[in-house]
């Protein structure tokens, strides 16, 4: 089966929230059970330290967040579950891809306009208090996202332009040193996109407007109570669609219960009523993650280690492969195999592994990977040489996976032995591609 990458992350700046829960984090457990999602899911603490200069409050928010995932049913041994930082391969595409990123795109970030008109405002200097983080926030995310050519990309309203520079990013990269990029596609749940917070915008650290997910139940009641909501009096009709209260409680409720709120703010329900009737609401369903996110706090070495091993795994399957082939493709390459270089490039191909494809007296169409007289990789019976070229290409492009019932390694070859020869192979193809590039006039 095919698997669609999903890719999440959140930003260690401060306790996780209910907009945290219901954008993010709830739909991305719930996408991680699917036998057809492979999920990748992010603790952004690079992203972090853009804002938040407090090495300590990035800790600690590092670690409440990994809890409320592991709280909320995350399986960090049936998905990628990582930190960030402990994958450097992030941050040298980062660079791979600034090279790349046009200046002008990055001008119209939303982040760094906001600032910009902020400073104007104040008769600053445009660029005064802005770092060079801020600016680039967009090509380190794009980093996230590209490494692993994630798919799908879960985010608010306000990330949309993020994953478009992504795919502007990563399709500039492309057309320059050949196919390696998959372009990402925004996914949004339009009834949760952006969460009111207790003032009416959006709810976030940066607007110290938030719910703190699992604060205690006591604390929880007094905060949903000080929504801010109009002055209307209970008996009359109220807005639901403009209420702060009911599309906190539409984010929580399903379909019925939605409904039958929706009524009784026609019917004039009274403000104390419908805080009460959200409180209850959010209660129901977040008390019992809270005993979970209580235990796990307890025991941070163990989150640590779970964080540790998944980056470890991580890199291993996906992130050293993808950089392996992204430095050949840039030039950054074995100085024995020289482009141009008729020796060189001699060399080269006597070292690269070839597929062979063939048909045996049962009519079924088969190929084998084979390095000198070493097979690295068998395959099982095609009913076309359509669909051996299909599985080929699909190596080329994705790499080898253990599990792929249609493959077999050769006696004594190594998962590893096979990795690199497909990522040889894939560097030399982008190596012509970019050849090609140069010498059209």
């Amino acid at each position: 089966m095919q698997q669609t990458r999903v890719l999440t992350g959140i930003t260690t700046s401060g306790t996780p929230h209910l907009g945290n829960y219901v954008g993010a984090i709830r739909p991305a457990v719930a996408s991680s059970h699917r036998v057809d999602v492979e999920g990748f899911y992010f603790l952004a603490d690079y992203h972090a330290l853009i804002k938040v200069q407090d090495p300590a409050r990035v800790q600690r928010s590092t670690l409440e967040i990994a809890a409320t995932w592991l709280a909320c049913g995350l399986e960090p041994g049936k998905v990628w579950f990582y930190r960030q930082s402990d994958v450097p391969e992030t941050t040298e595409l980062n660079w791979l891809l600034t090279c790349v990123a046009g200046k002008g795109i990055l001008n119209r970030a939303h982040a760094y306009k906001a600032s910009v008109d902020k400073n104007r405002e104040a008769g600053e200097d445009d660029d005064a208090g802005i770092s060079a983080g801020l600016f680039m926030y967009p090509v380190l995310m794009a980093a996230d996202i590209l490494l692993f050519n994630a798919h799908k990309v879960p985010v608010g309203r306000d990330q949309i332009q993020h994953i478009e520079m992504a795919r502007d990013f990563g399709q500039r990269f492309n057309h320059l040193y050949g196919e390696h990029f998959t372009l990402p596609e925004v996914v949004i749940e339009e009834q949760v996109a952006t969460l009111p917070g207790l003032d009416g915008r959006k709810m976030s650290k940066s607007y110290d407007n938030t719910i703190p997910l699992f604060c205690p139940r006591e604390q929880l009641k007094k905060l949903i109570y000080s929504i801010v909501t109009d002055s209307r009096a209970p008996g009359g009709p109220k807005d639901a669609d403009t209420s702060n209260v009911f599309q906190l409680y539409q984010a929580f409720a399903d379909a019925q219960e939605t409904a039958a709120m929706r009524q009784a703010f026609a019917d004039g329900i009274g403000w104390g009523e419908a805080k009460q009737a959200l409180f209850e609401r959010i209660d129901a369903e977040i008390s019992p993650l809270r005993e979970k996110y209580e235990a796990l706090m307890a025991r941070p070495g163990e989150i640590e280690t779970i964080l540790r091993d998944g980056a470890a795994r991580l890199r291993e399957r996906h992130a050293r492969p993808a950089l392996q082939a992204l430095r050949a493709a840039v030039g950054l390459r074995d100085l024995s195999q020289v482009a141009g270089s008729e020796a060189g490039t001699a060399e080269a191909k006597a070292a690269l592994a070839v597929f062979k494809q063939y048909r045996e007296t049962d009519g079924r169409f088969y190929f084998k990977l084979v390095d000198g007289e070493r097979v690295l990789l068998q395959s099982a019976g095609f009913d076309s040489p359509k669909e051996a070229g299909q599985c080929i290409a699909a190596l080329k492009r994705n790499g080898y996976e253990a599990g792929d019932a249609a493959l077999t390694r050769g006696e004594g070859v190594l998962a590893d032995e096979v990795h690199a020869a497909l990522q040889a192979l894939a560097a030399e193809e982008a190596r012509k591609a970019a050849q090609k590039q140069l010498e059209k006039p």
